[in-house]
């Protein structure tokens, strides 16, 4: 009997409004919790944990709940005990991914396929992508767009500026994709001391 547990999802991630196109795909475990597949979307577009997140679908939202959200009538559903496979399973496709409310960055994720996960791979998996992620509160959209136009030309009135602000050179077109597996394998490592905790409690 085929389980979650041994079927993976390749998603495609990209982000709106941007062009040329920022995107990544990946494989993932079919039984992993949202709030992981957060994490892993945060590991390859570059993002760092600074500010909250939800997923949309339809009409429902996944997050961290927040008990203040009822009474402004925004119900949040728990992003930690509702899986992938649970959406899948409903015919679910393709969702919103919100991150950081303030610059407002809607990803867009496309449930491409599920296989069956293979015996000699690790999960969750990068498997390819283009462009570097935005920068951390760069100002959305329009920021990001000043930011690249200000970061290309040495004579930009903003290079200094915004070169000392970023940290060093910013290559839009350049993919990071050693610091992406890195961090993908930081992921790996606590999933699997996870699991290995919870089989020790059950045994």
């Amino acid at each position: 009997m085929t389980t979650e547990s041994d079927q993976i999802a390749r998603l495609r991630i990209s982000l709106d409004e941007i062009d040329p196109e920022i995107w990544r795909r990946v494989e993932v475990p079919l039984d992993l919790p949202l709030k992981s597949l957060h994490d892993v979307i945060q590991a390859v577009m570059g993002w760092e944990e600074y500010h909250l997140f939800e997923f949309r679908v339809g009409e429902k939202c996944y997050g961290i709940p927040d008990p203040d959200d009822a009474g402004f009538g925004h119900r949040v559903m728990n992003a930690k005990t509702t899986r992938l496979g649970t959406l899948v399973g409903r015919g679910v496709s393709d969702m919103e991914y919100v991150y950081d409310f303030g610059d407002y960055w809607q990803h867009r994720i496309v449930v491409e396929a599920i296989e069956q996960a293979q015996p000699d791979r690790t999960y969750p998996r990068f498997l390819d992508g283009a462009r570097r992620g935005p920068p951390e509160d760069v100002g959305s959209v329009p920021g990001y767009y000043r930011f690249i136009k200000a970061m290309a030309s040495p004579r930009h009135r903003d290079h200094r500026r915004m070169t000392e602000w970023y940290g060093g050179p910013y290559d839009p077109e350049e993919i990071d994709e050693f610091a992406i597996r890195m961090r993908i394998g930081g992921i790996v490592k606590r999933r699997r001391a996870g699991k290995a905790a919870y089989a020790k409690r059950k045994s």
